[in-house]
Formats: structure tokens, C-alpha cells, sequence
């Protein structure tokens, strides 16, 4: 079969399957790619097309599925008997029968200079920045340090089928030039940016607010959209920066506005008592930063646990996400993120492992905490919707939809093979699931770097667990 046979057979197929007509235009546009450097790969698929608590058919589950990728996109994604017989001459297609493959995680609040104080013990947040935080970052200005645990960093990503994040790093430049570089290198797409603080922070990690516009305007230039590079907008936390630089960040955010901002908001009850005496003209802490104008969309958010109703409307109504990071709040006593509350407000979440105040690069294991948050604050998180946010939640927070977060075609080809079969405990339970429930649920709550036999960046193979 000719090339252009096969593919436009593909596109004709995707009449007959259960999609929406911009699902099925899509596949038509990007079936007229030429099929050089195509591959196809054979196991269940899953992915999503909208939020599945509130559409029932939002999520796309082949059982007997095939992914097919080409020149690092995705041209098609389906139930393989209608599929393979489309598939160009000498295409092969791989067989990963009792596997799932899924979007690439994506993980929208991580601190990557933290990798080495990951479980490092304090009696709550402050303390936890002053007696480990704020030592370890003083060293990122030494570019080959920085270079070496951006290296660590993103292989422990890969390992636990991160594919995308939304990165912090320190102060210094050389930590975001150390990070691009190291993240460039292996093609993936990420979102990152450099610290500012310019008061209460150790010397060694204070700049002045010009300076910190200033250094983060030309990291702007340098790195965003270099590839697939993407800069964020980073002031750390409104108590470490003055009104000065937080008006600064707010007139770069206007300046770039496909840029990301990231900071935190409403963690703890003592960090929101400090942001109070120093902002007293605020209605509230996120009014720091919408005074600022650093509430729009592309702005997300981590923690959010003590927001009020007339917060959450704001930042529904700008557009910002809240990024939620259950295993950093549980581990520093911060408190229980009410999704109930966001849901009624209609705010756009995703989900966050927060290291190294979250305790695992897993998004399993992250999954498993917001489970749990949520029962314990009434609510139930239902499996399809814990791994919508880690894919395409994560991807409609940042605005990457259509990029990154599922198997629409056209996106880029960011994706896992997962083993539900990974431990003996996981196959056991697994092995009596009935449903498609109960075989996610099972694989979020047991799961761990284990279950990712293997993860693909733009279509190559950058990790396979051996």
C-alpha cells in the first residue's frame, strides 16, 4: 500500500470511530504527513478529551489499541482492527499487549535545586525553607553543580513518566542556563524559570529588584521557545519579594504574554499571617499578586489550601490554576485542599509533586495522597479524573492543550507504557479489576516508578526500566 494510501485510509477510518468532528478533522489534517519515520505501537490506550467529572465520555480507552507517531507528533490513536490495516507498507507496529499507554505526566510545581533535600525533616514550612531550603540553593550559582542535579533532575522525571513540568529554580542564572540546557539536550518540553527574591532570604540569595527584572528579561530572550522551551515567570513567594520586584514581574508578564508565571499562594496559616503584615492593603494573599498583575492565564499557582470563595472566582475568572501538591502538604502539615470548593468555583487545577517539599517524583504517588486529601475532605477523586489531571489537566492549566496532554492528532508524541503488572501486590490486584475504574484505581494508589516500563519524547525512547 502506498504511503499516501495508507494514510489517508487511516484518516477515512477515523469516520467510523466514536470522536468528536474535531477529533476527526484533525486526523484528516494530519494524515496527509508523509510516513517516513512513522511507528506504531500495540497495548490499551487511554487518554482524555475533557474533565471526567463533567463528561462521562471524556476519556478514550482502547483495550486493543493502537498509537501511531510520526516525525515526533501524533497521527492517529485508536482501537488497532481499525487502524493497523491502514498503516503504509513497511510500517511495522510493536507489540505491547497488557500494557497501557497513556500522555506523558505532567507535573506543574516542582523545585528542581530540592532534589537533594527531598525527606529532609522540619517542623513546618518556614522552617523548612530556612534550616534546608535556602543552604542547598546558595549553591546553584556554581554552574557545573547546577548542571549535574538538573541531570539527576530530569532522569528521575523520565524514570517516573514526567514529560513535562513547571520547574523552579534558583536565583541565579547559571541555574536556569543549566537547567534549559540539560532539558534541551533531551528534547523534552519544559517550563522553567529563575527565582526572585529581594528581602527576607539569606544574602546569598538576595538580588534587588532590578536586577531580578532585569536577569529575567534575558533569560526570556535566551530560552523561550528555543525549541521546546518555555520560560515562567517566577517571583518565589510574595513575602520575599517587595511590592517593587512583584510590580516588575507583573510589567514582564505584560511585556510576554505567552510567558508562565509560577509562585505560591496560600499554603500555610503562618505564611499567610507574614503575608498579611506585609501587604496590610491587600484584601487578601492572592490580591498580592493580582495588584501586581500576575493573575492571567498561563499563571499557575501551587498549594491554594486556604483560598476563600472570592479568591477562587478570581482566579477562575483570570484564568490562573491552582497547581495541587498533596504530598508536600501532608508532609509539612500545611493543610487539605478542598476540591469540592474549587470545583464549585469552576477553577482549572492540575496536579503537582512540589519536590522536595512532596515527597516523591511519582505521580502515582502523588495521586495517591490527593486521593486521600480528598476523602478526608469529603470528596471522591475518581481514578479517570486523577489521571485527566496529570495529563490533560496539567496541559489545560499551562494552555498547552492540543500540544501536550493527549493523543489528539497533531500532538506531540510525549507518552508512556505502563506495566499494571509491576509489582507481584499490583498484578494480583490488578488481575481482578472488572472495570476500567477499578484497573486505574488500583494502578494510582499501588503505583510507583516501577509501573513506567517506558517513556517517549517526541517519539524517542528516553527511558526504559530494565
Amino acid at each position: 500500500m502506498a504511503a499516501g494510501g495508507g494514510l489517508h485510509r487511516i484518516a477515512a477510518i477515523a469516520e467510523s470511530l466514536p470522536m468528536t468532528t474535531t477529533e476527526r478533522t484533525a486526523i484528516g489534517a494530519g494524515a496527509v504527513a508523509p510516513a517516513g519515520g512513522m511507528q506504531a505501537y500495540r497495548a490499551s490506550v487511554l487518554h482524555f478529551t475533557g474533565d471526567p467529572a463533567l463528561d462521562v465520555n471524556a476519556h478514550r480507552w482502547h483495550e486493543d489499541g493502537l498509537l501511531i507517531v510520526a516525525d515526533g507528533h501524533v497521527i492517529a490513536a485508536g482501537d488497532f482492527a481499525l487502524l493497523q490495516p491502514g498503516l503504509p507498507a513497511g510500517v511495522p507496529w510493536q507489540d505491547h499487549r497488557g500494557k497501557i499507554i497513556c500522555p506523558g505526566f505532567i507535573d506543574t510545581h516542582i523545585h528542581y535545586p530540592q532534589t537533594d533535600i527531598i525527606a529532609s525533616p522540619a517542623a513546618g514550612l518556614l522552617p523548612w525553607l530556612e534550616q534546608y531550603t535556602f543552604p542547598t540553593e546558595e549553591k546553584f550559582g556554581d554552574g557545573e553543580h547546577a548542571a549535574e542535579v538538573a541531570r539527576f533532575f530530569l532522569d528521575e522525571l523520565l524514570a517516573n513518566g514526567t514529560t513535562t513540568a513547571l520547574v523552579y529554580c534558583t536565583v541565579h542564572a547559571a541555574s536556569v542556563d543549566a537547567f534549559f540546557a540539560e532539558s534541551a539536550a533531551r528534547n523534552m518540553r519544559m517550563a522553567a524559570g529563575k527565582v526572585l527574591m529581594d528581602r527576607h532570604c539569606p544574602q546569598g540569595l538576595r538580588e534587588t529588584a532590578e536586577q531580578g527584572a532585569r536577569e529575567t528579561e534575558t533569560l526570556i530572550r535566551r530560552w523561550h521557545k528555543q525549541g521546546r522551551q518555555l520560560y515562567a515567570i517566577t517571583p518565589r513567594f510574595a513575602p520575599t519579594s517587595s511590592q517593587t520586584q512583584l510590580r516588575l514581574a507583573g510589567e514582564l508578564a505584560g511585556a510576554w504574554p505567552d510567558t508562565f508565571i509560577q509562585s505560591h499562594v496560600a499554603e500555610n496559616t503562618d505564611e499567610i499571617r507574614w503575608a498579611r503584615s506585609l501587604f496590610p492593603t491587600a484584601r487578601s494573599y492572592l490580591d498580592v499578586y493580582d495588584q501586581a498583575g500576575l493573575l492571567r492565564q498561563r499563571a499557575l499557582y501551587g498549594h491554594c489550601i486556604w483560598l476563600d470563595d472570592a479568591d477562587r472566582q478570581r482566579m477562575r475568572d483570570s484564568g490562573a490554576a491552582v497547581a495541587m501538591c498533596p504530598t508536600s502538604n501532608l508532609f509539612l502539615g500545611s493543610g487539605l485542599f478542598d476540591v469540592a470548593a474549587a470545583d464549585r468555583a469552576g477553577m482549572r487545577l492540575s496536579l503537582a509533586t512540589d519536590v522536595g517539599g512532596g515527597t516523591s517524583f511519582s505521580m502515582f504517588r502523588t495521586m495517591d495522597a490527593l486521593y486521600k486529601v480528598a476523602r478526608l475532605g469529603g470528596s471522591h477523586v475518581s481514578a479517570l479524573r486523577m489521571f485527566y489531571f496529570a495529563t490533560l489537566g496539567g496541559a489545560r492549566a499551562m494552555r498547552l492543550e492540543g500540544t501536550i496532554g493527549n493523543f489528539m492528532p497533531g500532538a506531540e508524541a510525549d507518552f508512556l507504557m505502563l506495566d499494571a503488572r509491576a509489582t507481584p501486590l499490583l498484578a494480583r490486584r490488578t488481575a481482578q479489576s472488572e472495570t476500567l475504574e477499578e484497573l486505574l484505581f488500583a494502578l494510582a494508589l499501588l503505583g510507583d516508578d516501577r509501573s513506567v516500563q517506558a517513556t517517549y519524547i517526541a517519539g524517542a525512547l528516553l527511558h526504559a526500566r530494565t
